[in-house]
């Protein structure tokens, strides 16, 4: 007999509705709450488990690994106090949002401490990509913590404990900012202190309001007290302070999606309107705040007509820019203040991306440039090295006219290095060194 469309269609509905259905295998929930609850303090064994997480975290980012970052989540145990803050609220729980709100507090004076007291007796000092990327939020992160916080929620929730690892995903927003903000007061940078934090307090709010929406979804019951004039006061307590966070990070959200639609906008007018073979951006900053928009180009080459410029900048409108100001300055000369590193810096940037392009393997490096002592670290991060030799080499290569030069780092170990330690050495090495081109040699003795 032939289904009717009507049929098909309710059929349809049927297996999405009970596909994506989250109240199949919930769990208890009196046993999620207690869960959470309980792991909404951090006394004894969690708290230990906070500093040795942010410890690793902390030297991930010193030495630019994503790897030990990623590891350093596995173990973290944040997630803990802020889904207490969203089932408080979505339960009516006013102590256990009181309880929540406590120890993520705590959690975070912890871990800022802890992070701050590595970064200042580290010998590196040098803010690294990882870290210079939780300096200030963008919409991506606002996105991450949302999601992170729902998935997180979800699993915390499910009768039966999958491979999903809930914390990672509330890690990865948060624990990174922490340590970033550790590294800004350790070197008294209070504008890296301030960003990691606002970046910080976004995630943790968006992460709480998505556990309050599943927490709403999956209709758990609500708090009842037997006098009606308690129930009425810590309802009215929590909608309170729902509204004193809640208010003021949707503004901040709503600054930063701005903010990220407006350097989108300015770099494809950047990559588009200045594309010229005689003249070059060699360095760019995108101003955003309070509304104020500025795009701020150094040029090199040859000099752009007035009538170009302008032609230019009518086509503002073009990529969304009204009201955006753009400051060009052209020239080499000692009214512009230029700052020469970033035009070398910009200029080997192209000279890379151009060879690589053709398939050259030129490098740049300072080949005059000399290298620091680094024998007492070597001693301390990597024992398992007996002796080793420093240098900037050239490399002549028979098939081309061009010479690569690189720093040559040769090293005398007991037995071969593992994959993750050789990996380790040269992340150290590049980021103590500051170079980019860097070979490692192991002689077994």
């Amino acid at each position: 007999m032939e289904k009717k469309p009507d049929d098909i269609q309710g059929a349809l509905r049927a297996f999405i509705a009970n596909r994506f259905n989250l109240h199949i295998d919930k769990a208890n929930e009196s046993e999620v709450v207690d869960s959470i609850s309980r792991n909404s303090i951090f006394v004894g064994g969690p708290l230990w488990t906070l500093i040795f997480a942010i410890i690793i975290a902390s030297v991930g980012l010193n030495v630019n690994s994503t790897a030990v970052i990623i590891g350093a989540m596995l173990i973290s145990p944040l997630m803990g106090p802020i889904m207490g803050i969203g089932l408080g609220i979505g339960t009516n729980d006013f102590e256990l949002v009181k309880k929540g709100g406590r120890n993520l507090l705590i959690a975070t004076f912890i871990s800022i401490a802890t992070s701050s007291i590595y970064f200042y007796i580290t010998p590196l000092h040098e803010a690294q990509s990882e870290l210079l990327a939780r300096t200030t939020p963008s919409i991506w992160d606002v996105f991450i913590a949302f999601t992170g916080g729902l998935a997180g929620i979800i699993a915390a929730t499910r009768r039966d404990k999958s491979n999903v690892i809930p914390g990672v995903a509330i890690a990865t927003a948060l624990m990174p900012p922490l340590c970033t903000a550790g590294y800004g007061l350790a070197m008294g940078n209070w504008p890296f202190l301030f960003g990691a934090l606002y970046l910080f307090f976004i995630n943790s709010l968006f992460i709480c309001i998505s556990t309050y929406l599943i927490v709403r979804f999956l209709k758990f019951d609500k708090k009842h007290f037997e006098d009606p004039g308690v129930e009425k006061k810590v309802s009215r307590y929590i909608l309170i302070s729902v509204l004193v966070t809640v208010i003021p990070s949707i503004y901040l959200a709503y600054g930063i999606v701005q903010k990220s639609i407006f350097e989108n906008n300015a770099q494809s007018f950047i990559r588009e309107e200045f594309n010229f073979t005689t003249t070059q951006v060699i360095n760019r900053n995108l101003r955003y705040a309070k509304g104020e928009k500025e795009i701020d180009l150094l040029l090199i080459g040859e000099e752009l007509p007035q009538t170009k410029l302008n032609s230019i900048k009518s086509n503002l409108k073009k990529y969304k820019l009204e009201g955006t100001t753009l400051r060009i300055r052209q020239g080499l000369n000692a009214r512009h203040e230029i700052d020469f590193s970033q035009i070398k810096a910009s200029i080997m940037e192209d000279v890379f991306k151009k060879e690589n392009q053709s398939g050259s393997s030129v490098k740049a490096d300072k080949l005059a440039q000399p290298l620091p002592e680094i024998r007492s670290e070597l001693i301390a991060l990597f024992p398992e090295i007996k002796s080793y030799s420093l240098a900037n080499a050239v490399i002549s290569r028979l098939d081309t006219q061009r010479k690569d030069t690189l720093t040559l780092f040769s090293a005398e170990v007991p037995k071969a290095p593992s994959a993750s330690n050789q990996l380790k050495i040269r992340s150290w090495l590049k980021s103590r060194l500051k170079v980019d081109s860097l070979k490692t040699i192991y002689s077994i003795n």
